[in-house]
């Protein structure tokens, strides 16, 4: 069995620092990993950064994140990422990477991922070249997404990103902002790729659960909706199961 401990949109600043680390240091007594669903930060400044490093480094556990809308805004996704890196915190962009977790390998690939909306309700790569530009950053995205996912070579296959891959855990949000949530192309991905847990964040008002239309089971992780340090989701069990994770109380998000 593989336990995977998973939260978003925990948005830390230096007011923050300190209130999720009395859970945290409960991880490894709970989960094998811990995947964080972007928005680390409240505005994306290095300095932030650091106070995410101190917050979820060092953990006794891997630690796995994508950056979110937020941890851009300053313009130095760059300089969060080396930060967050240096303290032993694997960032993925594109990208994947595979644990061993009892003799099972765990492979996890992530993006941000960016918005357009959902089938029959999306934009499309048509007409402005302004338009054009935002629906190809999210078609380029999903690929990058669904090129990790088949790159990986392991037993069960997790995807990890900010935006939300189906309209399912969005739910409770405003449904004129859903182009802004989340997009299909990010769902198509993680079907094309034998998935086993789709995990994401960014929707605070959502819902937790949700499936694509291939079946896979998506987790809205965002910290205002599990309202706990982390939720935990356990594979490779004689039937996929999930807990709670350690509760936190006045946490910022």
């Amino acid at each position: 069995m593989i336990r995977i401990a998973a939260v978003g949109d925990v948005h830390i600043d230096k007011d923050v620092v300190g209130r999720y680390r009395p859970a945290l240091d409960e991880l490894p007594n709970k989960a094998d990993v811990l995947l964080l669903a972007g928005d680390l930060t409240r505005h994306g400044t290095e300095e932030e950064a650091r106070h995410v490093a101190t917050e979820f480094g060092g953990l006794g556990v891997p630690v796995i994140a994508v950056l979110g809308n937020h941890d851009h805004q300053s313009d130095q996704p760059d300089a969060v990422t080396r930060v967050l890196v240096d303290a032993g915190i694997t960032v993925l962009e594109g990208t994947g990477t595979v644990l061993d977790i009892g003799g099972v390998l765990l492979g996890v690939a992530g993006v941000k991922g960016f918005g357009g909306g959902f089938a029959g309700k999306c934009a499309s790569n048509f007409g402005e070249p302004e338009m054009k530009a935002f629906v190809g950053t999210t078609e380029k995205i999903a690929a990058s997404l669904a090129e990790a996912l088949h790159a990986l070579d392991c037993d069960v296959k997790v995807a990890l990103t900010h935006y939300a891959p189906v309209p399912d855990t969005l739910v409770g949000e405003p449904l004129e902002i859903y182009p802004f949530l989340g997009c299909y192309q990010l769902g198509q991905a993680i079907d094309s790729a034998g998935v086993a847990l789709a995990l994401h964040g960014h929707a605070h008002h959502g819902t937790e659960r949700g499936t694509t239309p291939g079946g896979v089971r998506v987790r809205n992780v965002a910290h205002p909706v599990i309202k706990q340090a982390y939720s935990v989701y356990h594979l490779l069990a004689d039937e996929d199961t999930e807990s709670a994770g350690s509760t936190l109380a006045h946490a910022g998000h």
